[in-house]
């Protein structure tokens, strides 16, 4: 029996009952003692452990999750830390207009600073109450529920922060630089 569409599905996506795994390249396999997020660029270098993490503040997420091969899942479950909380613990200077976050296994997706400080962005180590699975980014990975999903980068490990727009694996390889599923923003133009 089909899923039906609502008001939440953009135009072009359709629901899926599971949650599918897409991935460029094999899947890294990062332990939560080997874990960490480096910061660097236009802001004071930082290293973050997996214990720096967990002692930020924590919140439980539920967000609609659309993936650019037009399949949507709503209403997933996460556990982790706000963008904005994590942000707090940076001095960013006002010329820091974009970040180009990078994963282990080498890839890397942009976000500009507006998209990427909204308050319902956040970082994941949990999915539906687990700790989150290696194949969906574990232990930890981006969470940027406005945007596809290749801007919610998996096994994230480092935020270069820059005055530039620098593309990432997929916006160099023909992806729009911003991906807004609302736009069906999916490939430059």
């Amino acid at each position: 029996m089909p899923v039906s569409n609502n008001d939440r599905v953009p135009q072009g996506q359709h629901l899926t009952r599971g949650f599918p795994v897409l991935t460029y390249g094999p899947t890294p396999e990062v332990s939560m003692e080997d874990w960490q997020l480096k910061i660097w660029g236009e802001v004071k270098p930082r290293l973050f452990s997996w214990q720096d993490m967990l002692n930020l503040p924590q919140s439980d997420f539920t967000a609609d999750f659309h993936c650019v091969t037009t399949w949507s899942k709503l209403d997933v479950t996460w556990r982790g830390i706000r963008v904005t909380d994590f942000m707090a613990q940076l001095e960013l200077p006002a010329n820091a207009k974009h970040v180009l976050i990078h994963c282990y296994g080498g890839y890397t997706t942009n976000l500009a600073i507006a998209e990427f400080m909204r308050p319902d962005n956040f970082f994941a180590h949990q999915l539906d109450h687990q700790p989150l699975p290696a194949e969906h980014g574990g232990p930890m990975r981006l969470v940027v529920p406005h945007l596809y999903a290749w801007k919610s980068a998996k096994w994230v490990n480092g935020l270069e922060f820059t005055t530039e727009r620098q593309l990432g694996f997929w916006e160099r390889n023909g992806y729009h630089h911003r991906g807004d599923p609302w736009l069906e923003e999916r490939y430059s133009i």
